[in-house]
């Protein structure tokens, strides 16, 4: 298999562990040790090495897919060396050592995913998740494409209520897949004009236009503001914490990397 270097610090297991924390997800599928995603028309297997990744099949369509799914655009060099001066930081740092932060590869499947979660815990969205990508997605392989905006488009409300969306979800999902917002354009602005553009959609509000800048943009300075999970990791690590919008200026200019680390070191917490 063809190796993609990967730099320095990198584990693929705690990079990974997203993908397995919640239950299946159909379109980042884990088997066997190796994580499996389709590119195109192609099912691509990305699995651990000595130096890096193995990547099958690999060439210029796969590669920046791949970069997403591993965080490589993230700067954990410089992050580390910020984060000695915070002793919570200093600890999560060594305690994950090599955790890339996932990215989501597609902005369309971003924004479906983040509104699939709005207001349900994560194990119930990725249930709902896999549901819309077996019905309206493409198998191939073992993994399935995430359904696309053209597919979705001709899609009804009732369809995705009986997927398990609510009433207003369904709405909102269908909504995206048929707004005339160029997606790909986004990755050109910044952070504001961003998240301008996204809350003018019905159905995408702060918190779902922050994940969009986490998740899928790697914006160095995204912090979910209103995410559940991220109040209850930053009160527990930072028991100071008063208001977490202002808490957040703490952490510039990583607040994305923070924000993950807190999260993930939660969640694992021994």
């Amino acid at each position: 298999m063809p190796l993609l270097a990967v730099a320095e610090p990198f584990d693929f297991d705690l990079t990974t562990e997203r993908f397995r924390a919640f239950g299946p997800d159909l379109a980042n599928l884990w088997v066997d040790g190796a994580l499996h995603r389709v590119v195109g028309a192609r099912e691509v297997r990305i699995e651990p090495a000595r130096v890096g990744v193995r990547v099958e099949p690999l060439d210029e369509e796969i590669r920046p897919v791949v970069g997403k799914l591993l965080g490589l655009e993230f700067d954990l060099a410089g992050f580390y060396e910020w984060a000695r001066g915070d002793p919570v930081l200093k600890d999560l740092t060594t305690r994950l050592a090599g955790f890339r932060p996932p990215l989501a590869p597609d902005p369309f499947e971003t924004l479906v995913t983040s509104i699939t979660a709005q207001q349900v815990s994560l194990f119930a969205a990725f249930a709902i998740r896999n549901r819309l990508i077996e019905r309206f997605g493409r198998r191939v392989g073992q993994a399935y494409a995430f359904p696309t905006a053209e597919r979705l488009r001709r899609a009804e409300p009732d369809e995705l209520f009986a997927l398990g969306f609510s009433r207003r979800k369904a709405e909102y999902v269908l909504g995206v897949a048929r707004e005339p917002v160029d997606l790909d354009e986004l990755a050109s602005l910044p952070d504001d004009e961003v998240t301008r553009r996204l809350v003018a959609v019905r159905g995408i509000g702060e918190w779902t236009a922050e994940w969009f800048l986490a998740r899928h943009l790697a914006r160095p300075r995204a912090w979910p503001v209103g995410d559940v999970a991220l109040d209850k990791a930053v009160r527990a690590f930072y028991p100071e914490a008063l208001d977490i919008r202002t808490f957040g200026q703490r952490f510039e200019p990583f607040q994305n990397l923070t924000a993950h680390y807190l999260l993930t070191g939660a969640r694992l917490a021994p």
